[in-house]
């Protein structure tokens, strides 16, 4: 049975969006003051654009699933493997870092704050299509026989 979701609010996508933006900024404006070489900054926007990358990939297989959808049982492993290993890779660095111990708090918390602002921002993009009709949610191929 699919249901028709609800129209998220107003309030709740500006905050979503901007969570995303507040986590995106600081993560990368605190690797960009950070006193670190020029191959770590990388390392860390990886990780950042990655675990985004992970996040989202991993709501949208869980909320297809949650639909009736087909999501076979790799790609959901995949997901929820890439989204550890983000944040192991980022408690790894952050843990051999020799930052201030409150440089790798602020580096942790604007992390999981982009991740989560990230699914959030997804999960408002694809409710505000479902109610407004843009998409139709399918039924799996064990349903439709």
């Amino acid at each position: 049975m699919i249901t028709q979701p609800q129209k998220p609010s107003a309030a709740f996508i500006g905050a979503s969006w901007l969570s995303l933006v507040i986590g995106m900024f600081t993560f990368i404006v605190g690797i960009w003051n950070a006193d670190m070489m020029l191959n770590e900054k990388g390392f860390y926007i990886t990780i950042l654009m990655y675990g985004l990358f992970s996040a989202v990939s991993l709501q949208k297989t869980v909320r297809d699933q949650l639909e009736g959808l087909f999501v076979t049982g790799i790609y959901i492993g995949l997901c929820w493997f890439s989204v550890a290993l983000t944040l192991s890779l980022l408690f790894i660095g952050l843990w051999n870092a020799t930052l201030a111990l409150s440089e790798k708090g602020f580096f942790g918390i604007s992390f999981v704050l982009s991740l989560f602002a990230a699914v959030a921002v997804q999960k408002n993009v694809r409710d505000l299509r479902m109610a407004e009709g843009n998409i139709k949610p399918e039924l799996s191929p064990k349903d439709k026989t």
